[in-house]
């Protein structure tokens, strides 16, 4: 039977003895207490002569004790309580002792000095038998409340980190990420011959920060490098590290890196390590807490490293802005592995790993939908895969088709579609709103393409006209961002050209507008009015507590002048689509008509209004 096979004890059987160990003790007090009788020393004489002038209830012999019990009578049994009398036996014995207390028919009792001392000893442990109890089986319950955090070593198992002996994933099987690849075979050789690199005083990184948006596969790639050195294989949240009782996190991290050095080489992965290896000292809160504790005993880990030991620590995070000087430093994750969101021959790739387990038409051409797909990380990929298989199964359909990716896109990024019914004056707004958007963007040159216009409710949106860049864009020019407004400003700009009115359905447009342009003009340095200066509006951490003492870096005029520049930036914009919109009022028009007939449009029938 394996360690991790051992048989569990009988809760049900300890309940019922600390319950009768409960009952047990009640008994024995209720018992003394209904007794209340004063034990008196007298001469053996005197306990003679009460048991012959029969004031004797009873008799008790002790070993080498006469113990008599006085007798009272009715009348004076409420106002006072019986003696015992208590004598040492003479050491001879009298043959008449007995004869004279039967004769006088008074109750004779014996009494085992060995039993009555283990009863005293049993009694005397049963109040601490009972505060243990007490306090382990309410611990019990407190521990199931909270879902079984927090439970102390003395109560229960603690939590095991998961340990691969072989992942049985290799690069193999995560597609894209080619330059974190090449960054990690470098780990890889290392942990398949560590003598190597001993032998020539080389020394790797012990520690590799994975960083990347969320998705895009850091915890496969962490896998991946240990199926490809083939060693075995720790990993654990950085959460799981954090409990209610303070100092089991550090006790846990030691038991992990203690572990790994016996089973070297071998890797440890601690996932989303930002949960314990934020900035210390920030905040408003104290510094001395469980999660600081933790992250202290991580960086003593790391520094016990010694250079022989093939251990190395893979570490994985989102926000690598917020993590402690102190980890980052050399010696410990001093290198930062990038896994950045997949481009366009990357998304083909992932889709195609995931495409293996459907069965897909042979219709369906991936590089189009991975051309679809831009910023879709390998999550949502995978993710936009699957749904389109459940698209196909709802449908009793054999193969996967491309109207199945196509509806599982949509679904991805604007929601299912919503089973209500506009009226036909909401259904008109909705229909002009969007075909402003679709109009400034096929007339702008530096716009993407347009390929669908819908009016289809889906998610919160009544809405959506969607663009599909020629290429994956790392860089905006600032013609592009103009244009991005422009965009944005259309679906208003169309309700009043043509409706008269104006309503709430540009809120978000509005939204993400002025966000350009403040950018643009406290950001990006692209203000005739400011240069090149940059405020950094946006890189503030609420949760850090850095800002609370930092002043802006800028003052209360150069504010008002910001917000006087975005002011224009908007303004300016709002001419120029109108103008836009005015002359081009009757494709406008066409284009709302036909949308408002067909609710959904795509590039097909979008080209033929166009030309």
């Amino acid at each position: 039977m394996s360690a991790k096979e051992k048989i569990k004890p009988n809760k049900t059987l300890a309940l019922w003895l600390f319950l009768f160990l409960i009952a047990l003790s009640v008994s024995s007090y209720l018992g003394k207490t209904g007794q209340e009788l004063k034990e008196k020393k007298v001469a053996y004489s005197e306990i003679i002569k009460a048991i012959e002038s029969g004031q004797v209830s009873s008799v008790t012999f002790k070993e080498k004790v006469i113990m008599a019990q006085e007798r009272v009578s009715s009348a004076d049994s409420e106002n006072s309580k019986p003696f015992i009398l208590i004598s040492p036996l003479p050491q001879i014995e009298n043959p008449n002792l007995l004869n004279m207390i039967q004769s006088r028919g008074i109750e004779i009792k014996a009494k085992n000095e060995e039993n009555e001392t283990w009863t005293r000893v049993l009694i005397s442990f049963l109040p601490w038998i009972f505060i243990i109890g007490f306090f382990y089986f309410s611990s019990r319950s407190l521990n199931k409340k909270m879902g079984g955090m927090g439970r102390p070593p003395f109560m229960g198992e603690d939590k095991k980190f998961e340990l691969e002996k072989s992942t049985n994933v290799t690069f193999d099987d995560v597609a894209g990420s080619q330059n974190a690849k090449t960054d990690l075979h470098e780990i890889v050789d290392f942990l398949k011959t560590p003598e190597h690199f001993n032998e020539m005083g080389a020394q790797l990184p012990r520690g590799v920060l994975m960083v990347g948006p969320p998705g895009t596969g850091k915890t496969l790639m962490a896998k991946a490098v240990a199926g490809e050195a083939g060693v075995p294989f720790f990993s654990l949240s950085g959460s799981e590290f954090i409990e209610l009782y303070v100092g089991m996190g550090a006790s846990r991290v030691r038991k992990l890196f203690k572990e790994a050095k016996e089973k070297a080489p071998s890797i440890i992965f601690i996932d989303e390590i930002d949960s314990i290896g934020r900035s210390r000292g920030t905040g408003l809160g104290g510094g001395h807490d469980e999660r600081e504790q933790t992250l202290n005993q991580i960086l003593a880990e790391m520094d016990g490293f010694s250079t022989g030991e093939s251990v190395v620590v893979l570490a994985a995070t989102n926000r690598p802005d917020v993590l402690d000087s102190a980890l980052t430093r050399p010696g410990r994750f001093d290198r930062q592995v990038v896994m950045d969101l997949p481009m366009v021959k990357s998304r083909a790739a992932i889709l195609e790993i995931h495409a293996k387990k459907i069965p897909v038409d042979k219709n369906v051409n991936l590089e189009d939908i991975a051309k679809s797909t831009p910023g879709f990380s390998g999550a949502e990929l995978k993710n936009l895969v699957n749904e389109a298989a459940l698209l196909a199964a709802r449908e009793k359909q054999k193969t996967v088709n491309a109207h199945h990716f196509s509806e599982a896109r949509d679904k991805v990024l604007m929601g299912n579609p919503r089973d209500e019914h506009l009226s036909q004056e909401q259904k008109r707004v909705v229909a002009v709103h969007e075909s402003g958007h679709a109009v400034v963007a096929i007339l702008s040159p530096h716009s993407n393409p347009v390929t669908k216009i819908t009016i289809i409710p889906r998610g919160r949106a009544l809405g959506f006209t969607e663009q599909t860049p020629k290429e994956d864009q790392v860089n905006h020019s600032k013609s592009y961002l103009l244009t991005q407004i422009a965009i944005l400003l259309g679906g208003r700009m169309a309700e009043r050209l043509l409706i008269g009115d104006i309503t709430t359905g540009a809120q978000d447009d509005l939204k993400r507008a002025t966000k350009i342009a403040r950018n643009m003009v406290a950001n990006f340095g692209m203000s005739d009015s400011f240069g090149l200066t940059s405020y950094d509006l946006d890189n503030t951490h609420p949760f850090l507590g850095k800002e609370i003492s930092r002043p802006n870096d800028f003052s209360e005029e150069t504010a008002k002048k910001i917000d006087d520049e975005v002011h224009s930036i908007l303004k300016e914009r709002e001419t120029f689509v109108m103008n836009l919109l005015e002359e081009n009022k009757s494709k406008l028009e066409e284009l709302s008509d036909k949308l408002f007939n067909s609710e959904t449009l795509d590039k097909e029938e979008i080209a033929k209004i166009f030309n």
